[in-house]
Order: structure tokens, then C-alpha cells, then sequence
């Protein structure tokens, strides 16, 4: 028995032997390109919608209704292609994600009348839903160790695509108009379509599903492209070796320390149609704390996120008096809405280096509550004063924290579930993110129309300091932990 101990190693083994190399860098490169598509098919909704407006007469009400149906849409599609990779892999996942938002984003530019757009962008949003499926399947490539780190690398490709969307906005728009800046925005789909071929299946899955040929070979192939060697023995899973009552005491950390293994892991999980099981396993005994203070951190990111990008155009333009003024100021100054978003996405590129120096050295939960409360500070002068200025300088910093903020709590997501409901997890808390994101222009954006700037703010400062107590409270951090691949107990 000791000899076979011995003489076995988990996909963790293998990560740290292998370490971050060549193929980690493949794996990052393509996940990078789905998170800059998501980026810009996010980010156009702020040239589009009052680009629309002018040109079919449209309403406020009927301008926001085109970025809440991207979000009703996301919250659909975060769920379902979290349930579809769990139970039948992150590449095809991903696959159906990129087929999705890459043909509904293509045709969206063809739309002839303001419903089939909100059709076609209901569509995109369903596609985009799918992003979190790229992120887990990325983290289960990367060593413990560095997990943090790179995670808060990746990220940055969400900065990059902002920007370039911005830059993007602003060379076509004013020469082409805004379908060639829908068909435009649709092309870093097609490039993961592109290169689909040629991406490998998660090993953690694989041996989650028992199939350990397909995750050796996959294991293998990464010793090759990194130029080392796997660890001796045979490769099994932690699933296995709970199963075998086998003791890890000389390896690192494991995530929830003090763990128990729950009851009926030993049964084959097999197709959960509907997600029903995952869903019982968030919300069980063991994890619903987790999982209900993740849900009220995303709400409150994504809420405060996109109201931060949406304000940009509604606040920093001139005159900011009243309803009628404001829109009509915001279309006569086109450049100057290109510019000041242009501005704030550079936001996210401090955001992401601040992530990137606190995720691993003070831990997730420290990271994630300080730059929600600092963001409340930020926002505060602007329920007093809005003077161009003055919102731009707190516009930046807000946004420069609720990125950083975004980042983590998209680091700590999956770190706190096991395999076998990852990517149902992270597809739940992100759907209702989303619920934040529709209900963000209807309410917030809603009451910058209607001369109630002030209500606005406060209502932003609530949210995101709501969501700063809720991280506080989260049970347990996750920092240089490794990842567990079956249910378990929190102690």
C-alpha cells in the first residue's frame, strides 16, 4: 500500500513539476483572446446604444433596454455553459460560446429594425455568458503557487480589449457607423473558432470523469512543451484518493482546511441535466455561506462595474443639468464621449498591477474588501460636487478599484469550489452579476436622466459597500491553496 502511494501522483503534482512554461502560455494566450471578445462586445454597448438612439428616434427606455437584454441573455448563458462543462467538458463549453457570440455579434450589424437587434445582442449575451468557462479552464492549467499572480495576469486582457474597443470606437465610428463597429467587434470570436482545434481538454476534468488515459496525454504532452518530467508512479485523482482513505500530510495546503470528504462521493455523478445536482451542492450545509456571499459580491461588482462605465458617458460630458440637456449633449459630442471612455479604461491597467501586487501577498479577502471601500471613497466628493473635473478624477479611481475588485473576487470564485461544480459555480455567481448589469441602466442610468445625479451616487455607494461587508464575511481565504476536486466538508 505505502509502495503504491508512493508511486502515484495528482494533477497538482504535476503542475508544480511542470511549473509555468510554453504550454501554460498557449493555454493563457487563447483563453486572453475569448476574454478581450468579451471585453469589447461589453464595452461597445456604450457607443452603440445612443448611436442607435439618434439614428431609429428611440427612447432612454428603449436605449437602455439594449444593454439589459445583453445581460438577461448572460445570465442565461453564464448558467448553462457552467452545467454544460462540468458535465461535458470546458472545450466544448467554450466551443458553443464562441460559435454563439461570434455569429449573433457578426449579424447584429445587419439588424434592420431595433427588435432584431435585441434579438441578435440577447443572443451575443447568451455566447458571452460562457466567458467564466475560458477562466476555470485556464486556472486548472496554473500551479498553486502562482495562481494568484497569473490570474490577475489574465485579467489584464479584459483592459486590453476595453481599450482597444475604445480606440476601435473611435477611428470607425465617426467615418463608418456603428454596424461596422459590431461586425469589427465580432472578430476575436471567430479567432477562438480559428484555433479550437488545437486547444486540450482540462486533466482535472478528465480525471474527475475517470478518464485518466486522456488526461495523462494531456499531462504528457505539457512535460514535453515544458521541457521537464512528470513525477513517477501513475497519475490519480483526488477524488481517488479520498476514495482510498490515502493522507496527502506531506503535500501543500489544501483548500478548506480540516475537510471531510461528504457523503456519496464514491457514486458516479454522471449527466446532470438541468444542473439540479450542482445547484444542491452549492447550496448545501457546506457551502451555501460561500455561495450566497459570492452571489451578493458579484451582484455588487458587475452593478457598480458597468454603472462606473455607463456614468462615464452620462456624467462627463459638459452639462450635466438636466434630462433633455444631457442627452442631447452627449450626441452632439461624440469625440468626447470616445475620449473620456477612452480615458477610463486606462484605469483598469493600474487595477490590474494593484491586483496583482495584494491578490497573493495579503490574500483575497483583504484584497477584494479594501478596494471596495476605497472605491466608496472615490465615489463620495460626487454626491457634493460634479464639476468636470472632479468626476473624472473619480470616475478613474472608482473604476481603477471595482476592476481590481472584479479581478479578484473572479480569482476567488473558483478556488472555493471543487471540480466536479467549478464551472457551475462561477456560471451562477456570474449570472447573477448579470442581474446587476440589467438592473444597472434601468435604475441607476435611469435616474441620470431624470435630474437625480445625487440618488445615483448614493445608490452606487450602497451597492458597493454592501458588497465590501459581504466579502469581509466570506468564510475562509484561498490564498497559495490548492484546488479540490470533490465536495467537501467547511470547517
Amino acid at each position: 500500500m505505502m509502495e503504491e502511494q508512493s508511486a502515484s501522483y495528482t494533477v497538482d503534482d504535476a503542475l508544480l513539476s511542470s511549473g509555468f512554461g510554453k504550454f501554460q502560455i498557449l493555454i493563457f494566450s487563447y483563453a486572453g483572446i475569448g476574454l478581450i471578445a468579451e471585453a469589447m462586445e461589453m464595452m461597445l454597448l456604450s457607443f452603440v446604444g445612443p448611436s442607435v438612439q439618434l439614428e431609429w428616434k428611440l427612447t432612454s427606455h428603449q436605449e437602455s433596454m439594449i444593454t439589459s437584454f445583453v445581460f438577461v441573455g448572460m445570465l442565461i448563458g453564464a448558467y448553462s455553459w457552467g452545467v454544460v462543462s462540468d458535465n461535458y467538458g470546458r472545450r466544448k463549453g467554450f466551443l458553443f460560446t464562441a460559435i454563439v457570440t461570434s455569429g449573433a455579434g457578426f449579424f447584429s450589424a445587419f439588424a434592420p429594425n431595433y427588435l432584431s437587434l435585441i434579438f441578435l445582442r440577447f443572443l451575443v449575451g447568451i455566447g458571452l455568458g460562457g466567458g467564466p468557462v475560458l477562466g476555470s479552464w485556464f486556472l486548472e492549467f496554473v500551479p498553486a503557487p502562482n495562481r494568484g499572480t497569473w490570474m490577475v495576469v489574465f485579467s489584464a486582457f479584459w483592459t486590453v480589449g476595453t481599450i482597444f474597443e475604445a480606440s476601435l470606437a473611435w477611428m470607425v465610428m465617426p467615418k463608418f457607423g456603428w454596424r461596422w463597429l459590431l461586425a469589427l467587434s465580432s472578430v476575436p470570436s471567430f479567432l477562438l473558432l480559428l484555433f479550437y482545434a488545437i486547444t486540450p481538454e482540462s486533466p482535472r476534468f478528465l480525471c474527475m470523469k475517470g478518464r485518466t488515459a486522456e488526461a495523462m496525454e494531456v499531462l504528457e504532452k505539457m512535460a514535453r512543451l515544458n521541457n521537464v518530467q512528470l513525477p513517477p508512479g501513475r497519475l490519480v485523482s483526488d477524488k481517488n484518493i479520498e476514495l482510498d482513505e490515502v493522507s496527502g500530510s506531506s503535500e501543500s495546503t489544501t483548500l478548506l482546511a480540516d475537510a471531510e470528504v461528504s457523503e456519496g462521493i464514491d457514486k458516479d455523478e454522471g449527466s446532470d441535466f438541468g444542473g439540479v445536482k450542482s445547484v444542491g451542492k452549492l447550496l448545501s450545509p457546506k457551502l451555501v455561506r460561500a455561495t450566497l456571499l459570492l452571489w451578493m459580491a458579484f451582484f455588487g461588482n458587475a452593478f457598480s462595474y458597468y454603472g462606473i462605465v455607463l456614468l462615464t458617458s452620462e456624467l462627463s460630458n459638459g452639462n450635466r443639468i438636466c434630462a433633455k440637456q444631457e442627452v442631447e449633449s452627449v450626441h452632439s459630442n461624440n469625440a468626447s464621449l470616445y475620449k473620456n471612455v477612452f480615458i477610463s479604461s486606462f484605469a483598469e491597467i493600474p487595477g490590474s498591477l494593484m491586483s496583482a501586487m495584494v491578490v497573493d501577498r495579503f490574500g483575497r479577502r483583504l484584497s477584494m474588501a479594501s478596494m471596495l471601500f476605497t472605491s466608496c471613497v472615490f465615489l463620495f466628493p460626487l454626491v457634493f460636487s460634479r464639476t468636470d473635473i472632479l468626476t473624472r478624477i473619480s470616475l478613474f479611481g472608482a473604476r481603477l478599484c471595482i476592476s481590481s475588485s472584479f479581478t479578484i473576487v473572479y480569482i476567488y470564485a473558483p478556488e472555493i469550489y471543487p471540480t466536479v461544480v467549478r464551472t457551475t459555480g462561477i456560471g451562477i455567481a456570474s449570472s447573477v452579476g448579470r442581474i446587476g448589469g440589467i438592473l444597472c441602466p434601468l435604475v441607476a442610468v435611469a435616474l441620470v436622466h431624470s435630474c437625480h445625479q445625487t440618488t445615483a451616487i448614493l445608490l452606487f455607494e450602497l451597492v458597493v459597500f454592501l458588497s465590501g461587508l459581504a466579502v469581509s464575511f466570506f468564510p475562509f481565504e484561498t490564498k497559495g491553496c490548492r484546488l479540490n476536486d470533490t465536495e467537501v466538508d467547511m470547517n
